[in-house]
């Protein structure tokens, strides 16, 4: 018995290491033959405080938190200011018309601008916003909202996510901060149970 148990075990002992070469061969196709190549970045400090604060929200925009900076850096905005209208006008992306578009841009009645990638959406309302308020003057959401949204209360929603973002930035770098002194403390070793410093 124990030696038919041994011959159906070498039998199949192979075949499951078969099957096994078989899938890691398997050729992955591109599910979206329009991306040739994904770029990987490693997130600055901003973007990386960006993408928590995101997440707290369930945003799908905390994975293009590098994107939000990049766009502030290249049209020189505030990067508090594109996730804060985000926040006002689709609760940071998670209610819009379609097609990439989280800030109201161009959205009236039925009508709406729509964008090909969230990246596209940032970098585009980046520029619109340097370009048709900026350069103009409106430089603050209160100045803004006089053009950008026919709420008269816009512009003080915009602020308080602008500043709740400062806040908690403030609140992480502090965080940080604590990290890093409890790495410098003085050694601390546990002698029978109890605490001692060294």
């Amino acid at each position: 018995m124990k030696a038919k148990l041994l011959v159906v075990l070498l039998l199949i002992f192979p075949l499951l290491f078969a099957n096994s070469k078989v899938s890691a061969e398997r050729k992955v196709e591109n599910p979206n033959p329009q991306l040739e190549s994904i770029e990987g970045k490693k997130l600055d400090k901003k973007a990386t405080i960006l993408a928590k604060y995101l997440a707290k929200f369930n945003s799908p925009l905390q994975y293009h938190a590098q994107d939000f900076i990049e766009a502030a850096e290249t049209y020189q905005l505030d990067w508090k200011m594109l996730p804060a209208i985000a926040g006002v006008e689709s609760t940071f992306g998670k209610q819009i018309p379609g097609g990439y578009n989280a800030w109201g841009w161009g959205v009236y009645g039925t009508q709406a601008v729509y964008f090909n990638s969230w990246r596209e959406g940032i970098f585009t309302i980046a520029k619109g916003l340097r370009e048709g308020y900026l350069n103009k003057g409106l430089t603050d959401p209160y100045s803004i909202n006089r053009i950008y949204a026919a709420s008269p209360h816009w512009g003080g929603k915009v602020s308080y996510f602008m500043q709740d973002l400062e806040n908690f930035a403030s609140q992480s770098e502090a965080d940080g901060q604590k990290s890093t002194q409890v790495g410098t403390a003085p050694n601390i070793a546990v002698i029978s149970g109890q605490l001692a410093l060294r």
